[in-house]
């Protein structure tokens, strides 16, 4: 029996012949035969084979030794058909001692392949997808070891840079080879923020391609590497242990995950065993980033996706370190639309937002940080755009249409006008709502109707006079801890307040205290990993088991607000005893700064969140206590329905105008009425024309919208005749529907409303 495997211990003077080849002049062709001919003769196979991958999805024979040399151009196997096939649908080696047996295999008598028995193929990878399939073949029923397997992965990684980057065939005689995505593709996701947009694609922290491919001293590469790995794992000790984060907003779990793949002894041996086959260290771990992304690209395991996404995360991280990059230091073209998996609130801020036109993320939800940051601004993006990143190459034309909630790769020329056009519109309208920016927002019948913003970011003061808000309705304090490497001292908390305050001038300003945890982790603070965070230690719970940290919050705004109104909420109050405590907290720093003699608010007013459900029926003894409420629609409906908002498996289980869900809004506005206690909303729903003409139509007359639904909402109220409306909503609460939704569309038809 024949023993495979090179003729020289490792493939780098096979690499090195392989390199020869593909620098010889003469037609590609032969080009590609002296390849097949060198790996054949290297690796004592007697058949050598390269099929690549067109543009239809076939695998055809390019080139090949020891089969019938007529099949080459002529051989072509369907997507996933034969072994072939099963090897670039798997995107990972397949290797059989007697392949004729096989159920995949698929003969093709065109090859004369009849007398082979052994088969070893390897996937050409380009961004995790197989670009095509390298072939090695033996008579012998033999099977091949462990050795020739990463002999021919490292091989097949070669072929696959050398022909995407043109160096082994011209693009002329690539023909409609497919070596990276190309046609024009629409992909469904869901909008996150409002708008549209067209650029060309940026990856965040887009995979460093290897310079160089080949190592002339595989022991300096090792040192290169072993170097490497141990500045990226020092690195993430320092975040660790509460040093300068360059992930920030990264939760402590996420970085104790990565330290734990940072040290996987699996990832560690295949990168050393990929540098001591020939590869430079860069090299080593493209080809190992790309291992994992096509091994599991493909599992429907959320939890074996996530650990793709640690692994590449931590792979494109240790480029960086090779390259001696720092990645929060990239600028960006004029035109950019930010391409990425997933995004916290500090990572979307490091980058230039007047180049920043749009955004497109594989995962994420309208309720993230990063979404939110998004919409306050005003860069169009959608989400939850599945195979993203694999679809697209950076410089990459792309549109970003956040009306619709899709992505359009590549996009042709009528397409491209046709989006041209609605941004024209769009302008069109922004500019309608300019004209109304100065105009009090009152409806038809003569009620006074008072609309707000949402605000996070100082970014966000510049909305007050843009769009004409008559104040800041929320507040929300959390963005400033989660850009943060470390908790904001008590003077940067008091700048910041002071700075929204004199930025608002005498308009209103509502600041909600530290709304954290659930989906909101800050790295430098010790958290309990919790079984169901949304429903766990988050917000005033938080604030009430570490009274001081809600303490030195409370203290910088008495401070910002000295001689002025200050207006204080508490998030997530589920129980009348969670609102006293707070208040009293409250009471304490007064009397703390009365006693040395600081100023304090001219008037302070102090309020709850009505977002639990459990308030609902209580709403008789906690009214009295506060000066006033505000309801919080997002956590409310998701509580009341039982449905994560984040998850997109049941965020679209419920519709917000649904009887039940108005019937509540409803009896705590009456409730709110009777007590003479001011009461908005500051929900997404107080943004969006339709929900918020049913808002007011319920009675609410104060709504906090994010900055670019402002516009809509005012003319949307202008337009309104309340008496009318509310007799229309009066019979459809007591619809026994899931939605009404349709129904108040017509309703707001019929009065001539404007949604």
């Amino acid at each position: 029996m024949v023993k495979g495997g090179l003729t020289t211990r490792g493939p780098r003077n096979l690499l090195r012949q392989i390199r020869e080849a593909m620098a010889g002049g003469g037609p590609a062709q032969d080009r590609l035969d002296m390849v097949v001919r060198v790996i054949a003769q290297s690796m004592v196979a007697e058949v050598c084979s390269i099929y690549l991958r067109r543009a239809s999805g076939e695998l055809e024979l390019f080139a090949t030794q020891g089969l019938n040399p007529e099949a080459v151009h002529n051989t072509r196997l369907r997507p996933g058909e034969g072994l072939v096939g099963e090897v670039a649908r798997l995107a990972q080696p397949i290797s059989l001692s007697d392949a004729p047996s096989h159920p995949s295999f698929s003969y093709r008598p065109e090859t004369g392949e009849d007398p082979f028995h052994a088969f070893l193929g390897a996937p050409l990878l380009r961004g995790g997808r197989a670009i095509g399939v390298l072939v090695v073949q033996n008579r012998a029923a033999r099977r091949y070891d462990e050795e020739e397997v990463e002999d021919i992965q490292t091989i097949a990684m070669v072929l696959a840079e050398t022909v995407a980057s043109g160096e082994l065939l011209a693009q002329d005689e690539l023909r409609d080879v497919e070596v990276a995505p190309h046609r024009p593709e629409r992909l469904k996701g869901q909008k996150f923020a409002e708008g549209l947009a067209y650029g060309v694609v940026v990856q965040h922290e887009a995979p460093l391609a290897p310079e160089q491919l080949l190592s002339d001293d595989p022991v300096a590469e090792e040192k290169r590497l072993a170097q490497a790995l141990s500045a990226l794992k020092a690195g993430i000790d320092a975040m660790l242990e509460g040093g300068q984060s360059k992930l920030g907003g990264t939760s402590l779990e996420v970085l104790e995950t990565y330290r734990m793949f940072a040290d996987d002894r699996g990832w560690n041996r295949s990168l050393e065993e990929a540098v001591r086959s020939g590869l430079t260290a860069e090299a080593a771990v493209d080809r190992v980033r790309n291992e994992h992304r096509a091994r599991f690209a493909s599992a429907r395991d959320p939890y074996i996706r996530e650990r793709l996404h640690d692994f590449e995360d931590l792979a494109n991280r240790l480029l960086r370190v090779l390259a001696g990059d720092n990645p929060g230091q990239r600028d960006l073209p004029d035109d950019a639309i930010l391409v990425a998996r997933n995004l916290g609130p500090a990572d979307l801020l490091e980058y230039p937002r007047h180049k920043l036109r749009g955004l497109l993320l594989e995962e994420g939800s309208a309720a993230s940080h990063a979404a939110i940051v998004a919409r306050a601004l005003q860069i169009p993006c959608v989400g939850r755009l599945q195979g993203l990143r694999d679809r697209l190459s950076e410089g990459d034309q792309v549109i970003v249409d956040g009306e619709t909630g899709e992505a359009y790769l590549r996009p042709r020329p009528d397409m491209l006008a046709a989006v041209q056009s609605r941004m024209v519109v769009r302008e069109q309208r922004r500019a309608e709502f300019d004209l109304l920016r100065d105009t009090p927002a009152v409806t038809r019948d003569g009620t006074r109707i008072t609309v707000l913003t949402n605000a996070g970011l100082a970014v966000d003061l510049e909305n007050l006079d843009a769009t004409g808000a008559e104040g800041i309705g929320l507040f929300r304090t959390e963005f400033q801890f989660m850009v943060s490497d470390e908790l904001p001292r008590l003077d940067a908390q008091t700048a910041l307040y002071k700075l929204v305050l004199d930025a608002a001038g005498n308009r209103p300003v509502t600041f909600r205290t530290l709304d954290i945890g659930g989906d909101k982790v800050l790295p430098y603070l010790d958290n309990e990993r919790e079984e169901n965070p949304a429903l766990g230690r988050r917000a005033i719970r938080l604030g009430l088991d570490r009274p001081a940290l809600l303490r030195m919050q409370v203290r910088a705004l008495l401070t910002a607000a000295a001689g002025r109104e200050l207006r204080v909420m508490f998030p997530m109050i589920a129980t009348v005893d969670e609102f006293r405590a707070a208040r009293e907290l409250v009471d304490v720093e007064c009397d703390w700064a009365r006693r040395r003699g600081r100023p304090l608010p001219s008037l302070l007013r102090v309020g709850a969140m009505v977002e639990c459900p459990s308030l609902l029926w209580h709403l008789d003894a906690l009214l009295p206590l506060t000066d006033f409420v505000s309801i919080g629609t997002n956590d409310l409906l998701q509580y009341m329905f039982a449905a994560d908002r984040t998850n997109p498996l049941v965020s679209d289980r419920y519709d917000p105008l649904s009887p039940p869900a108005l019937r509540a809004l409803a009896e705590i506005q009456q409730k709110c009425a009777d007590s003479a206690t001011p009461v908005s909303v500051c929900g997404e729903l107080a943004g969006r024309p339709l929900e918020a003409f049913a808002l007011i139509t319920l009675g609410y007359t104060r709504l906090s919208a994010p900055a670019g639904g402002v516009g809509p909402v005012k003319r949307m109220i202008l337009s309104a005749d309340l008496p009318a409306a509310r007799r229309g909503m009066n019979v459809l609460l007591g619809s026994s529907a899931g939605s009404v939704r349709g129904e108040i569309e017509s309703l707001a038809r019929k009065l001539n409303v404007i949604v």
